[in-house]
């Protein structure tokens, strides 16, 4: 199966993905208890009020007719419009999703620069003090609470010593002298590409404590997946050979062992990657980080059932493309991917 054929058929199964979670969130909208119309107009609105935004969302169209229509409104990029805020979704989506993203692509690049070594260097050294500390780490990585370890640090590094902001994205001091020019919506890109070196150093230390709180559980998700896939890499025929021609043993670990080694750990990256920005919601309430996290769990507490299910569709079409381009990465590291058919993972 050649490349573009592997990527066809993954193309294929994400739609299917996609529209099953598209009908389970119209099913759901269907089963909640409440009148959508009620909730977009107030309980002080009059019932003339009431039909008058029934009639303009449809509501009053068979159900399999509104199901047609919901998908059709979604291929259009509409999500609809949130009841506490009367804007259109997807442009609240457009503002809080890059803070989320950035809070999640700095924590996983810090998980897989973290992770991945200390998972070859385990297996290299199985059974010595670095390995028995780096299993331990693990193990303590993927059972502390984020919660509980948020509340921890802040404690630490903010009430005690100091040295870290409490909260927030960026500080307000920042906002008014040196404020940052939205380009990406991503404060890091944007105050670099600028040269505002003042509101990057402190979006840095905004992000510091959220990013150690996430960090841990896919650290050592891909500390365990690369120590036990480099373990039978390691006893394998051609590494051997390798050593037995004299090539210097971290060529041998971190380019020829780690190639082979590092597929199931890209595959559970790509998971993680997914997870953390719906696990990321705690983080975000506990930081007041303005994601979409803080903003789903806004829309639960205020009954915004619109919000709930284009934050759902949107998330799910993330993790469709991240698995995606996980796929197609492993495909050209492991042709063994593509020609067995593609068993896919959504």
């Amino acid at each position: 199966m050649s490349i573009g054929e592997y990527l066809l058929r993954r193309l294929w199964l994400g739609l299917l993905v996609i529209l099953g979670v598209l009908m389970i969130t119209f099913i759901v909208s269907q089963i909640v208890p409440g009148d959508p119309a009620r909730l977009y107009t107030g309980p002080r609105a009059s019932s003339e009020e009431v039909a008058k935004v029934r009639q303009e969302l449809g509501l009053n169209e068979p159900v399999p007719l509104q199901f047609i229509h919901y998908i059709g409104r979604v291929a259009k990029g509409e999500l609809g419009y949130s009841v506490r805020t009367k804007r259109p979704i997807l442009e609240d989506i457009k503002i809080k999703l890059p803070a989320t993203m950035e809070l999640v692509v700095v924590a996983m690049l810090v998980s897989f620069l973290l992770g991945v070594p200390a998972g070859v260097i385990g297996a290299a050294r199985r059974g010595r003090w670095f390995d028995h500390i780096s299993r331990l780490a693990g193990i303590g990585g993927v059972s502390i609470p984020h919660f509980w370890l948020a509340l921890l640090l802040q404690l630490l590094f903010f009430l005690y010593l100091g040295w870290l902001p409490l909260g927030g994205r960026i500080s307000q001091e920042i906002m008014l002298n040196a404020p940052i020019e939205r380009i990406t919506g991503f404060y890091l890109i944007d105050a670099a590409v600028t040269g505002n070196w003042a509101a990057w150093r402190d979006v840095l230390r905004h992000l510091v404590l959220p990013v150690v709180v996430l960090a841990p559980y896919p650290t050592a998700v891909a500390l365990r997946m690369t120590r036990a896939s480099m373990i039978d890499i390691l006893s394998e025929t051609y590494v051997t050979a390798a050593r037995a021609a004299g090539l210097n043993e971290r060529e041998i670990l971190f380019r020829l062992a780690l190639k082979n080694g590092i597929l199931p750990t890209l595959t559970i990256i790509g998971l993680e990657f997914a997870f953390l920005i719906t696990g990321a919601v705690f983080v975000e309430i506990v930081f007041t980080w303005p994601g979409i996290g803080s903003y789903m769990a806004d829309a639960i507490l205020n009954s915004d059932i619109f919000v709930v299910f284009g934050v759902t569709t949107i998330v799910t079409f993330i993790y469709i493309t991240v698995n995606l381009m996980v796929d197609l990465i492993q495909a050209a590291l492991d042709p063994r991917v593509r020609l067995g058919g593609g068993q896919g993972r959504f």
